[in-house]
C-alpha cells in the first residue's frame, strides 16, 4: 500500500482522531442498512446491516467485522458500504455481540480472538449468497478474522476468496501494554472504558455473580478490564492467557487463503517494533505497512480529508483475490 499523509495531519495521534471525527467518509449516497437478526447456537442474538444497493445476486459480498465497540456506522464501516456501492458489491456488517445499540441477552460478549462467533458468521453467509464472499476485519474484528483463517487451514478457501486486516492488535500483549501509556491512557483508554463499563455492568444486571464486580469498577486500563470483564468470561484464565492465545501473530504461517495485514508503523495502538515481517508470515499473506496513517485513519486529501484511500486499497487488493 502506497501511502503519505497528508502534511496537514502529522502524527499518528492526529491520523487517528481526525479522520474518524471530521474527514469525510463516502462520495456516493449516505449508506443505508436493512438489519437482520440471528439466533446463534447458544440461542442469544446478533444483528447484522446489509447494505441497501442495487448489487444482484451472484455478485460479490463483503463482509466487514468492525473494531473494538465498533459499528456499521464507524467511519471506516461507511467508507467501506461506499467502496461497496461505487463497485455494485453486495455489503454486509455483522455486529459483535453487544455493538449494535442493543445488549445481548447471553452471558458473553465478544474479545479480539472470538474466531469461533467469525467462523460461524462466515459460514452462514457463504450459505446465503450465491456469489463469491471475502471478508475485511478493522482492528479487534481484523485481528479475529485472522485467527479463523489461521484455525481453518485450507478449508478457508471454501468459505472466503480473501481477506484482509486492518490495523489488527496482532501481538495484544504490544497492544494492550501500548494502549495503557500516557496520551493513549489519558484518551483512548478512558473513551473505551467509558463504553465497556457500563455495558458490563449491564451484563452483570442480566447475569448476577457472572463477575466481580468490584474488580471491574477498579479497572483503570484495558489490562484490568480484560482480567476483570473479558477473560473470565469468555473462558480464559487471565489477561496474560487470553493476549496470548487471542494473538494472531504467532500463527500467520497458518494461513491458506490470500490474506493481506495492514499496518501503519505510527499506529499509537500496534507498536512497529512487534509488527511482523515476511520471514514470519507464509506464501499466503502480504503485508502493507506504511510509515503513517495511525489507527484505522488513513486520511487523505485537502482539509479535512476523506478516508477512502484504505477501503479502495483494501477492497482493491481483496477482488484481485477472485483471479488467483
Amino acid at each position: 500500500m502506497k501511502y503519505v499523509a497528508p502534511t496537514w495531519l502529522p502524527g499518528g495521534n492526529l491520523q487517528t482522531i481526525w479522520p474518524a471525527l471530521y474527514a469525510r467518509r463516502v462520495f456516493g449516497p449516505e449508506p443505508v442498512f436493512r438489519r437482520e437478526r440471528w439466533t446463534t447456537p447458544d440461542s442469544d442474538f446478533i444483528d447484522v446491516d446489509w447494505l441497501v444497493g442495487a448489487s444482484s445476486p451472484g455478485t460479490p459480498l463483503l463482509v466487514l467485522f468492525h473494531g473494538l465497540e465498533g459499528s456499521s456506522r464507524s467511519h471506516y464501516a461507511e467508507a467501506f458500504a461506499d467502496f461497496a456501492q461505487e463497485q455494485g458489491l453486495a455489503y454486509v456488517v455483522p455486529h459483535f455481540r453487544g455493538c449494535s445499540g442493543e445488549l445481548n441477552e447471553g452471558p458473553r460478549a465478544y474479545h479480539s480472538g472470538d474466531f469461533e462467533e467469525v467462523g460461524w458468521v462466515l459460514a452462514r453467509l457463504r450459505q446465503c449468497h450465491p456469489g463469491p464472499v471475502i471478508a475485511v476485519g478493522v482492528s479487534l474484528g481484523g485481528n479475529a478474522l485472522l485467527r479463523w483463517a489461521e484455525e481453518m487451514g485450507a478449508t478457508a478457501a471454501e468459505v472466503v476468496s480473501g481477506i484482509a486486516a486492518v490495523s489488527s492488535p496482532i501481538d495484544l500483549a504490544a497492544g494492550g501494554h501500548a494502549i495503557g501509556k500516557g496520551f493513549n491512557r489519558l484518551v483512548y483508554t478512558r473513551m473505551f472504558l467509558n463504553t465497556m463499563k457500563p455495558k458490563a455492568l449491564l451484563k452483570l444486571a442480566q447475569h448476577p455473580g457472572l463477575f466481580d464486580r468490584e474488580a471491574l469498577m477498579a479497572a483503570r486500563d484495558l489490562y484490568a478490564f480484560d482480567n476483570a470483564f473479558t477473560a473470565p468470561l469468555h473462558g480464559f484464565k487471565s489477561t496474560e492467557d487470553y493476549w496470548a492465545r487471542g494473538s494472531a501473530k504467532p500463527h500467520l504461517h497458518q494461513i491458506r487463503v490470500p490474506a493481506l495485514v495492514v499496518n501503519a508503523r505510527n499506529d499509537p495502538f500496534v507498536p512497529a517494533w512487534c509488527l511482523p515481517t515476511h520471514s514470519e508470515v507464509g506464501n499466503y499473506v502480504t503485508l502493507w505497512q506504511p510509515e503513517g496513517g495511525g489507527h484505522v485513519g488513513f486520511p487523505q486529501g485537502a482539509l479535512p480529508g476523506h478516508v477512502r484511500k484504505m477501503p479502495d486499497a483494501v477492497g482493491g487488493w481483496l477482488l484481485q483475490t477472485f483471479a488467483r
